[in-house]
């Protein structure tokens, strides 16, 4: 399979002070990394899983691809085209290659329109003319599983996995070649979770889509994705196909993360591994391993080194001075 998104070296940063309180207290960067030295492909039809803590940097670099945040530097690229320094309205253009599911389904759409405009909207904010817009939103509903009568509904009247669905629905309209979701079953019971996820799976057979899922949700995350990548403090510490990640976890902080899983077993016994305080702040980055200050496994040199990525025979990337494998 090609790449259809490979992303080099990137790094996004935010200014937490402004310019005259800076030169005030003297502080000499008055940024924080909320992403930093990322990179990672998408196959086309490929599924990854981009796995973490809240605050990790998963969901900015979601928006970094889309274009919603500015890039400090590296490159992302979607099938052959450099995004990074593009004007808006170029990007344009580029976004109705790329989908977006939004973490709160019913939030993401405007209480003010209803399902039939909801649907129709793409194509008047993209400027595609001589499309049949009542003939589309029929069609959209169709495919994600919804019956006619929702045309006339509103937001407020319709359930999570509804709205779930609706948004899909809209999502597909331009016929994306990507969809990035941002925590796809957040907020939806669990019958409804596993029907939303068969969902995107059939799809993805269907149009050939590739998905970047952003989640914290393992479970799930184990059976809709190829591949995973987990994120700690804006940096990948470990990718791979997710069947090698789960059998045996090569950095620390990805084997804290799955033994935190709960086990439908109760008879089941598993290790405790949780993990140590909190997430660091990014405005204080640890020194050299940035995983050190929380990791149960962690010697001298991870206190004073920071590790780069190392190559697995299986294929994975870690960073880890010590990996687990």
């Amino acid at each position: 399979m090609t790449d259809l998104l490979a992303i080099q070296g990137l790094r996004v940063r935010f200014r937490t002070v402004g310019f005259v309180r800076a030169l005030i207290d003297r502080i000499a960067d008055p940024y924080i990394d909320a992403v930093l030295d990322v990179s990672l492909k998408v196959r086309r039809g490929e599924t990854l899983g981009l796995v973490g803590e809240s605050g990790s940097g998963k969901t900015t670099l979601a928006r970094a691809v889309l274009g919603l945040v500015p890039v400090h530097s590296g490159s992302i690229n979607v099938a052959g085209r450099e995004l990074v320094g593009l004007k808006e309205s170029e990007y344009r253009a580029v976004r109705r290659e790329l989908g977006m599911m939004f973490q709160d389904p019913v939030a993401s759409l405007s209480p003010r329109k209803n399902v039939r405009n909801l649907l129709a909207e793409p194509f008047h904010i993209h400027g595609i003319r001589g499309v049949d817009t009542e003939a589309e939103a029929r069609r959209l509903l169709s495919i994600v599983g919804l019956h006619q009568g929702f045309l006339t509904a509103y937001a407020h009247q319709l359930s999570g996995g509804q709205a779930r669905r609706v948004g899909v629905a809209r999502t597909l309209a331009l016929k994306p070649k990507m969809i990035l979701a941002d925590e796809p079953t957040a907020g939806l019971d669990v019958s409804v979770q596993g029907e939303i996820l068969n969902l995107m799976n059939e799809l993805q057979r269907q149009f050939g889509l590739s998905y970047l899922i952003v989640t914290h949700n393992l479970p799930v995350i184990r059976h809709v994705s190829d591949r995973l990548a987990i994120m700690y403090l804006g940096r990948l510490v470990e990718q791979g196909s997710t069947r090698s990640i789960f059998a045996k976890p090569a950095h620390p902080y990805t084997q804290a993360l799955l033994a935190a899983v709960p086990q439908p077993d109760p008879d089941k016994r598993r290790d405790q591994l949780e993990l140590k305080g909190e997430i660091p702040s990014l405005r204080r980055r640890p020194p050299g391993c940035e995983f050190h200050t929380r990791c149960v496994h962690a010697q001298a040199r991870c206190r004073i080194e920071p590790p780069g990525p190392i190559p697995l025979g299986d294929g994975r990337e870690v960073r880890c001075h010590f990996p687990l494998v």
